[in-house]
């Protein structure tokens, strides 16, 4: 499935905050709140890295380049 530009970014943004939330449970001692996070944040993380590479595959671009413009968008607009 092809992904515009900004899906990519809203996919990156939703594991961006699943990544925070990971890391405030860190040292809340609550080890099923943190596994369950940990999970979510992986599989978002996947999501987001598979999209982009499908989306350099189909731009016929470099994937590094297209995380960095994808991230950069999430900084300036988060």
């Amino acid at each position: 499935m092809a992904h515009t530009f900004e899906e990519l970014v809203e996919k990156q943004r939703a594991a961006d905050q699943a990544h925070a939330t990971v890391q405030a449970l860190r040292t809340k001692g609550d080890p099923p709140a943190y596994e369950t996070a940990w999970q979510v944040w992986r599989d978002l993380a996947q999501d987001v890295h598979g999209a982009v590479t499908m989306h350099a595959r189909e731009q016929g671009t470099v994937r590094a380049g297209v995380e960095l413009e994808v991230k950069r968008a999430v900084r300036h607009t988060g």
